[in-house]
């Protein structure tokens, strides 16, 4: 079925206007993102920032679709899901059915992995709408993958950002210079990281809107941010492509499709016509070579189609061509400066686990002589057997250096596994020598023990003592969780092997125990141990408890008859 395609939307001052009244009605229905306050921003400098760099976005600030939805608000179908409403009115509203199948498995996906963040699925329809048509109108085979390749511009600096290729051609075909790729349009050295699996075929493929869309949603949820807040949701966004038009453009679409969608089936959904770059370099519909496309129009899918050939001239030309002077050597970019990486001083990396990392991560981008670059994209890999990831939940991060050649990655916060891991920096788009950090990772500790009742533990032969042992565990004064514990009943204070009569527990078939082993205290510091029972044997006997760090305490137990 041939695709329909989306009004034409006059640019210029007309679009500004409507771009301002979308935004308008934005505020009106108090939409998240969208509020009377100035725009957020984080401080640049050499955090993770999406708005750093013109290059350090999930797209490398690539073309985009700049078509506006209708004023109108889409009009229910009686016959739409009651999740979906319908707007079988507006052809604008419908979303292929695949395309629309990922970005709810996606925010499904997030909600449960990332929950704090709010991804909705209707704000990766409004990127994926602007990025590349909903896949060119749903042009998906049945597993989610284009049935041709979406490759945004070749980024050689030319009227886009200059990024010269950091994955030899794995992803875009180029390897000289970098393109965005695939329905939600990632930059090869965005997507080595932001990969993600969402269709569970083994495989990260940026040109699968199911991977796409769950990549989208990771990205989009960096840094802990919370999308139902209108100042996050803006930095995620200008993440994405740093720009305020673009920013105005997926909110006026995230707005339009919150009011109602209906999906469509797959390859008929509506096509935009009209691209930020006047479509001078839109997004190709396969892998071609750069140096031999003919220049272009612009197709309503932001494809590209051929000129017409002109015919040849009928009488060859009297006077030879003027000289044409070569263009000339385009200036190396920071990256191609960068001849070394150096610590900037990063201090001992240690925490205990469940903790931040005080100390954060600094590597610094020099030239040969020693000189720093600015501008420069650092990527920090965590490596090795390790839970710890760095803030927001990834294992790796990419920085843009400051003024001074600085990257300072994210701060680390160190999971429940203990022991030691690396963070690799490496310079992205640049091969050079890159830098190990060791990182450790300690158990969590506690250095005193009390119990939390003076009530003496006394019980007769044969019996079960009335009162359950707890203690609260202390590290440093301060209440110490997640600390493992062991409780045994030994045999006397100077001899600490498990004694082979007195009281004991029981375990899950009711046998007798006198050693308890992978305890735990609470987030309160808390540990209360099982129900202790009393063979025949009168006496006194110690139950003895020690935790991780160092801390014991003996609780003195006794087993007599009943006084008569």
């Amino acid at each position: 079925m041939a695709a329909q395609f989306g009004r034409r939307v006059v640019k210029g001052a007309a679009t500004t206007a409507v771009a301002a009244l979308a935004v308008a009605a934005l505020s009106a229905s108090q939409a998240p993102g969208v509020t009377d306050t100035p725009q957020g921003r984080q401080n640049a400098n050499s955090q993770p920032s999406p708005d750093v760099n013109a290059d350090d976005s999930a797209t490398g600030n690539s073309p985009y679709y700049t078509d506006l939805p209708p004023l109108n608000s889409p009009t229910p179908s009686p016959s739409a899901s009651s999740d979906t409403p319908g707007a079988a009115g507006n052809a604008e509203a419908g979303i292929p059915a695949t395309v629309l199948d990922a970005y709810k498995k996606a925010e499904t996906s997030l909600a449960g992995s990332k929950p704090g963040c709010n991804l909705p699925w209707q704000l990766l329809a409004a990127i994926g709408k602007v990025e590349s048509g909903q896949a060119r109108g749903g042009n998906v085979d049945a597993n989610g993958t284009t049935i041709t390749p979406i490759l945004g511009p070749v980024l050689n600096g030319v009227g886009f950002a200059r990024i010269t290729d950091t994955d030899g051609g794995l992803y875009d075909g180029d390897t000289t210079h970098d393109r965005a790729v695939g329905p939600m349009q990632f930059i090869p050295s965005t997507w080595e990281w932001s990969g993600r699996d969402g269709n569970g075929d083994g495989k990260k493929d940026p040109n699968n809107i199911y991977d796409a869309a769950l990549a989208a949603g990771h990205y989009l949820c960096r840094f802990n941010w919370d999308l139902s807040d209108s100042a996050d949701l803006r930095r995620a966004i200008l993440s994405y492509n740093n720009s305020t038009d673009y920013l105005n453009t997926v909110l006026s679409w995230l707005e339009y499709y919150r009011k109602g969608t209906h999906e469509v089936p797959d390859g008929t959904g509506s096509l935009p016509s009209n691209r930020s770059d006047n479509g001078t370099g839109g997004a190709s519909p396969g892998p071609t070579s750069p140096a031999s496309t003919p220049p272009s129009s612009q197709s309503p899918g932001g494809g590209t189609t051929s000129p017409k050939p002109k015919p040849p001239a009928t009488t060859p030309p009297t006077t030879p061509p003027p000289t044409t002077t070569p263009p000339a050597t385009p200036s190396p970019t920071p990256t191609e400066t960068v001849d070394h990486l150096e610590d900037a001083g990063t201090g001992k990396l240690t925490a205990t686990a469940g903790d931040t990392f005080t100390e954060k991560i600094s590597a610094r981008t020099e030239t040969k002589a020693g000189k720093a670059v600015a501008k420069v994209r650092v990527r920090f890999t965590i490596t090795g057997d390790t839970d710890t990831t760095f803030t927001g939940g990834e294992s790796v991060a990419t920085v843009v250096t400051n003024a001074s050649g600085v990257a300072t990655a994210p701060a680390l916060k160190a999971g429940e596994k203990a022991g030691a891991f690396k963070v690799r920096a490496t310079v992205v788009g640049r091969t050079v020598s890159g830098l190990d950090y060791a990182a450790t990772v300690t158990a969590r500790q506690a250095d005193a023990l009390a119990r939390t009742t003076d009530t003496a533990l006394t019980c007769v032969p044969g019996a079960e003592f009335a009162d359950q042992v707890e203690v609260k565990a202390t590290y440093k004064g301060a209440v110490a969780d997640g600390v493992a514990a062991t409780a045994t009943l030994i045999k006397t204070a100077d001899d600490a092997t498990e004694n082979d009569k007195g009281p004991y527990f029981k375990d899950a078939d009711g046998k007798t125990v006198r050693t308890l082993a992978g305890l735990e205290t609470g987030k309160d510091g808390l540990l209360k141990l099982p129900k202790l029972y009393a063979d025949d044997t009168e006496g006194t006997y110690l139950l003895r408890i020690t935790t991780t760090g160092g801390a014991t305490l003996t609780v003195e137990l006794k087993v007599a008859a009943a006084a008569s």
